[in-house]
C-alpha cells in the first residue's frame, strides 16, 4: 500500500465490515496494515512521507475549495457591480449617507496562534480559491516547513493582510463615490464613505503574555505610521505625482521611520531611553500627529478638480484617511481584570483591606472618579512602571501624545466578571488625561460572566460617571467571547448565552437613558466551528455571534449597533491574503449586512422558549458533564499538546513535568490548543456533544422548532457540518494505542516474531496505564449521544436528506490521515521501547523517555537520548595540550547505530505526524 489510491480502497473494504460486526474499526486496522508493513520492511519511511505528502495535498486542496465556497465570486468586476447592486436607487442622499457612513463592520485582525500554514502554503490555498474548481489547482509542491513564528512575524503578517483590505474598501469606497457623483453632482462631496473600518491587537494585547514590552507597542505603531503614510503618499502619487501634500507625507514617513528604528533598539539604559524619548518628543516640523488637515486639503482639491476620476480618487483617499488615521488601523490593549485590580490595590488599597468585589469598593471607585486630576507622563515614567495595567495606560497616553493624536484606542478587559473592574479602567484612563480617547471594553466569555452579564450591565450602566464617560465617548462597547465560553459550555450554549447577553445590555442601555448612544459589540470568534466561526458562509459567519434577534433588539430600542468581529492569526487572515480574495471577502460581508436591514418575521425559536431554552440548559450539562470529568480531560490531555504544530508566537500551556501530564487540568492548555486536539483525535465534542441527549423525550417537538425557526436551521447547519467530519471510531482508535491486550496480541500468532520482545515490553508496560480505558468510556458517552444527534438531524423538516459525497469523502480522506499517523505512532512506540538501557541522568531514566514518547513530549525525550548516547564525542587531540596523556587508552563508543534505528527514526516519524496534524486541521477549515 505505498499510493492513496490503494489505501483508499483498503480502507472503502474496511468500512464494509461493520455491518458484520459494529465494534470493528476500520481506521485502526488500517493503521494496524500499515504497521507491519513499516516494521517487516515492505514501507520504508520514505514510502510514508510520500504517502502523507499525497494526503497533505489533497487537504490544501479541499481548504482552498472551502476558502472558495465562503467568498465566491472573486473576480474583482463582478464584485465592485454586485457592491453597484446593493445602492437602492429609491434611496435618497441622506438615506445612502446613513448606510455607508458608518462601518457595515468593524473587522479586527487578532494575533490568535492559527498560524497553521506557512506563507507558501497561504500564498498557493489562496492563489487556488480563485479558480474554478480548485480541487484542480495545484498547491502540492511546496515546503512542509515555513519560518518560525514570531511576534514580528505575526505584525508583518497583520500589517500585510490590513494593507490588502484597505485597498479592497478603497475600491469599494470608490465606487460608492463614483456612484454619489454621478447620482448627486451637486453634494456628492458630502458624502463621507466609511463601510468598513480595520483594526488590531497585535503587539499590543498583553493578557497571558510577558513577551510584550512597552517598547514593542511604541515601536509597532511607528512601523503601522510610516508604512500607513507611505501607502497615502503613493496613492497620492498615483493620482498627482506634483501634489503639495507629497512632501508633508514623505517628511512625516521619514520621521516616524526613524522613530521606529529608535525604538527598536535596546532601551535598557537610562541614558539610551533619554536619547529616543527626547527625539521622539521634540517638536519637529515632521512630527505629524493629525491626518485631519491633509483630509481637509484633499477634499477641497476634489472639489476644485474638473477630472472626475481624479476627484473621486482624492476622495476615497481622504476616506481612508478618515478611516485608519495614522496607522495601518485602530488599535485594541488587552489587559485581564486580576492586572487591573493589582495596579488600582497599588494605587489606593497597598495594605490589601479593599475587597473588589464589594459595595465599599464601589463607593470608593466612585469617589475617585470624582476627584481624579490628570497627571502629566512621559517615557521616563514608562519605563520605570511595574504594573502591566498602568503600563498599558501610559503607553495609549504616549501614542496618544507622540503618535496619532485621532485615532481612538480600545482598551479591552479579559475574565471582567464586575462593574469594579470596568470603573477602575475608567480610573487610569481619566488620570492620565486619555479618556476622551480610550473606550473601554469589559470581555464577557467566562461562565460567570455570560450567566450574570445582564445584572453586570444593568450595574455599570447605572454609574452616572459612566454613563457621562459613553456620551462622550459616544458608544458603550463590550467584547463577547467564543473561546472559553465554548470550551467550559460549548459553542452552541456559548452562542445562545451571548446571544441573550446582548439583549440585556439593549435593554440596559434603554433602562439607563443610553439609547441615544452606539452599542458596539465585539464578537471575539476564532476561525472554526469550535471557536464560534459558522462554516455555512458569510451570512451564517456574521449572525452566528451577532444574530438577527439580537440585532432586532437594538433596533427596536432606536439604539445605533456598530457590529465587531474578528479575524483571527493565520486563519483569519487567509481571506486577506491576496487583493481579490480581499475584496470579494468585503463584499460578502457587504451583501449580507445589508441583507440584514430587511424586514425579517418572527422566529419561533423565541417564542417557544418552553423548548429553546430547555434545549439550551440541557445542552449545557451535558458540556459541563465533559467538562468536570476526569475521563474527558485524560483523553484531551493523553498525548499533551504533541499532536499539535506550533501556529503562533504565544505559549499554549504552563511547563510541566512527566507525571503532570497524567493529571494535566485543561485549564492548563488555551482554548485554541483545546480545540484543536479535538478535531486531532476525530471529535468536535465541543460542538456536537449534547444536542442529541438535550432533545430527549421532546425530540419530534425539538425537530420541528429547529426546522421552521431561522436561528434553528442555523443550529442545525453548525451540527451537521461539524458531524460530518467527525469520527468516533478514530477516538477509540486512539485508546488501542495504549490497549496492554492489542501489544501482548500482536505478535501471537507468529507473523511478527521479530517484534515479540518490544510488543511485550509495550504490553507490559501498559497494563498500569489509564489512557486505554479512558478513551473507551469516552466513546460509549459519545456513541450514545450521537445515536440521538443522528435520530434529530432525521427528523427537522426541510433538511438535505442521504449523504453528501464531498462531505463523505472529506471524511474518509481524513480516516486515511488518522491511519497513517496511528501506524507512525506505532513505529515510534516501538523504537522507543527497544532503545537500550541507558544509566539515569538528570533523574531521567529509559521508561521516563519512553512515557515521553507515548505522550509525545518527542523534543524532550530526543534530547534526552541524544545525551544517553552522543554521536560527537570529544577528543584528547581536540585540545592544545603540552603534557602527555596515555588515557583513554581506547576509542569510546561509537552510538551512530543506535541513532540511525531508534533515534533518527522517531524524530523522522514525529515531524511527519506533524504534518498530517496540519493536513486534518485543513479539512476542518482552521486550526482549533
Amino acid at each position: 500500500m505505498k499510493t492513496v489510491a490503494k489505501l483508499r480502497d483498503r480502507l472503502r473494504k474496511l468500512h464494509e465490515r461493520t455491518s458484520e460486526t459494529p465494534l470493528f474499526n476500520p481506521v485502526f486496522q488500517l493503521s494496524h496494515d500499515l504497521s507491519r508493513d513499516l516494521e517487516t520492511g515492505a514501507l520504508s519511511l520514505d514510502d510514508m512521507e510520500g504517502l502523507v505528502a499525497e494526503l497533505e495535498c489533497e487537504a490544501l486542496q479541499s481548504r482552498a475549495g472551502r476558502l472558495r465556497r465562503l467568498v465566491a465570486p472573486t473576480d474583482p468586476q463582478e464584485n465592485l457591480s454586485r457592491i453597484a447592486a446593493l445602492l437602492d436607487e429609491e434611496d435618497g442622499f441622506s438615506q445612502f449617507r446613513a448606510r455607508w457612513e458608518k462601518p457595515l463592520l468593524h473587522g479586527v485582525f487578532t494575533a490568535h496562534p492559527t498560524f497553521l500554514l506557512n506563507p507558501a502554503q497561504a500564498d498557493a490555498v489562496a492563489t487556488a480559491a480563485l479558480a474554478d474548481d480548485p480541487l484542480a489547482s495545484t498547491v502540492c509542491a511546496l515546503p512542509a516547513h515555513g519560518p518560525k513564528i514570531t511576534l514580528e512575524f505575526e505584525h508583518l503578517e497583520v500589517c500585510n493582510a490590513i494593507e490588502r483590505a484597505g485597498r479592497a474598501r478603497d475600491r469599494i469606497n470608490a465606487t460608492l463615490l463614483s456612484h454619489a457623483r454621478q447620482r448627486w453632482p451637486g453634494r456628492w462631496l458630502d458624502f463621507r464613505p466609511l463601510p468598513f473600518r480595520f483594526a488590531t491587537w497585535v503587539g499590543y494585547d498583553m493578557d497571558g503574555r510577558t513577551d510584550i514590552g512597552w517598547h514593542t507597542s511604541i515601536a509597532f505603531r511607528l512601523r503601522e505610521k510610516a508604512r500607513r503614510l507611505g501607502t497615502y503618499r503613493a496613492s497620492l502619487a498615483g493620482l498627482a505625482p506634483d501634489h503639495a501634500l507629497i512632501a508633508t507625507l514623505d517628511a512625516a514617513q521619514i520621521h516616524a521611520s526613524d522613530m521606529a528604528e529608535l525604538f527598536s533598539r535596546p532601551l535598557d539604559t537610562p541614558e539610551a531611553l533619554a536619547a529616543a524619548a527626547n527625539r521622539m518628543t521634540a517638536d519637529d516640523p515632521a512630527k505629524l500627529l493629525s491626518l485631519a488637515p491633509l483630509i481637509e486639503t484633499l477634499e477641497a482639491d476634489a472639489a476644485g478638480a474638473e477630472d472626475g476620476d481624479l476627484a473621486v480618487g482624492l476622495a476615497t483617499l481622504a476616506g481612508a484617511m478618515r478611516a485608519d488615521g495614522l496607522g495601518m488601523g485602530w488599535i485594541h490593549f488587552r489587559v485581564n481584570s486580576s492586572q487591573l485590580h493589582n495596579a488600582l490595590r497599588r494605587r489606593i488599597d497597598p495594605e490589601g483591606t479593599l475587597d473588589i468585589a464589594s459595595k465599599s469598593a464601589i463607593s470608593r471607585l466612585r469617589e475617585l472618579l470624582a476627584e481624579v486630576k490628570p497627571l502629566r507622563v512621559n517615557f521616563a515614567a514608562l519605563a520605570i512602571e511595574t504594573s502591566t495595567a498602568i503600563r498599558q495606560f501610559l503607553a495609549m497616553a504616549q501614542i496618544l501624545h507622540h503618535i496619532d493624536a485621532d485615532a481612538p484606542i480600545r482598551m479591552l478587559i479579559a475574565e471582567c466578571e464586575q462593574p469594579q473592574t470596568v470603573l477602575a479602567a475608567l480610573y487610569f484612563a481619566k488620570l492620565f488625561g486619555i479618556d476622551d480617547k480610550v473606550d473601554v471594553s469589559p470581555l464577557f466569555e467566562t461562565e460567570t460572566a455570560l450567566e450574570h452579564g445582564g445584572r453586570f450591565l444593568e450595574a455599570l450602566l447605572a454609574e452616572e460617571a459612566y454613563r457621562d464617560y459613553v456620551r462622550r465617548r459616544g458608544r458603550v462597547s463590550i467584547q463577547t467571547g467564543f473561546s472559553d465560553a465554548g470550551r467550559f459550555i460549548g459553542q452552541l450554549p456559548a452562542a445562545l448565552a451571548i446571544e441573550r447577553l446582548q439583549g440585556r445590555l439593549a435593554e440596559a442601555m434603554t433602562n439607563n437613558g443610553l439609547a441615544d448612544v452606539a452599542a458596539l459589540v465585539f464578537d471575539t470568534h476564532g476561525e472554526s466551528m469550535g471557536r464560534g466561526a459558522h462554516p455555512a458562509g458569510f451570512a451564517d459567519r456574521l449572525t452566528w455571534p451577532l444574530s438577527r434577534w439580537a440585532r432586532r433588539r437594538f433596533a427596536k430600542a432606536g439604539i445605533a449597533l456598530e457590529a465587531e468581529a474578528s479575524f483571527q492569526g493565520g486563519d483569519g487572515y487567509l481571506f486577506f491574503r491576496n487583493d481579490e480574495l480581499a475584496l470579494a471577502t468585503l463584499a460578502r460581508i457587504a451583501e449580507a449586512e445589508v441583507a440584514f436591514t430587511a424586514p425579517a418575521s418572527r422566529d419561533p425559536f423565541y417564542d417557544r422558549t418552553d423548548l429553546s431554552l430547555d434545549f439550551y440548559r440541557a445542552i449545557r450539562r451535558v458540556q459541563r458533564d465533559h467538562l468536570k470529568s476526569a475521563t474527558y480531560a485524560r483523553a484531551v490531555t493523553a498525548f499533551g499538546l504533541g499532536m499539535l504544530t506550533p501556529t503562533g508566537s504565544r505559549v499554549s500551556r504552563r511547563q510541566s513535568d512527566i507525571s503532570a501530564d497524567r493529571s494535566m487540568s485543561l485549564r492548563q492548555i488555551r482554548a485554541i490548543p483545546h480545540n484543536a486536539i479535538l478535531q486531532q483525535i476525530g471529535y468536535p465534542v465541543n460542538v456536537i456533544a449534547g444536542a442529541g441527549t438535550a432533545a430527549g423525550d421532546e425530540m419530534e417537538a425539538i425537530a420541528e422548532l429547529l426546522g421552521q425557526s431561522d436561528r434553528g436551521n442555523q443550529l442545525v447547519r453548525l451540527l451537521r457540518a461539524a458531524n460530518g467530519l467527525a469520527s468516533i471510531k478514530t477516538v477509540a482508535a486512539y485508546g488501542e494505542l495504549f490497549n496492554s491486550a492489542y501489544w501482548a496480541s500482536r505478535p501471537y500468532r507468529g507473523t511478527e516474531t521479530a517484534l515479540e520482545a518490544a510488543c511485550m515490553a509495550l504490553a507490559e508496560y501498559l497494563t498500569k496505564d489509564d489512557r486505554s480505558g479512558v478513551f473507551r468510556r469516552l466513546t460509549s458517552r459519545l456513541r450514545v449521544d450521537w445515536m440521538k444527534l443522528h435520530r434529530l438531524l432525521a427528523l427537522v423538516p426541510g433538511m438535505p436528506s442521504g449523504r453528501d459525497p464531498v462531505v463523505d469523502a472529506e471524511r474518509r480522506n481524513i480516516g486515511l490521515l488518522q491511519a497513517v499517523r496511528l501506524s507512525l505512532l506505532m513505529h515510534m512506540f516501538l523504537r522507543a521501547v527497544q532503545v537500550p538501557p541507558f544509566s539515569r541522568s538528570n533523574d531521567v531514566s529509559r521508561d521516563d523517555v519512553l512515557e515521553m514518547v507515548l505522550s509525545l513530549r518527542v523534543d524532550d525525550a530526543l534530547a534526552q537520548l541524544r545525551r544517553a548516547y552522543p554521536v560527537a564525542m570529544p577528543h584528547v587531540a581536540d585540545f592544545s595540550v603540552d603534557e602527555p596523556s596515555d588515557f583513554p587508552d581506547h576509542e569510546g563508543e561509537d552510538y551512530g547505530a543506535i541513532r540511525a534505528r531508534f533515534i533518527d527514526p522517531i524524530e523522522r516519524a514525529h515531524a511527519l505526524n506533524l504534518r498530517v496534524a496540519v493536513a486534518v486541521a485543513n479539512y476542518f477549515g482552521a486550526h482549533g
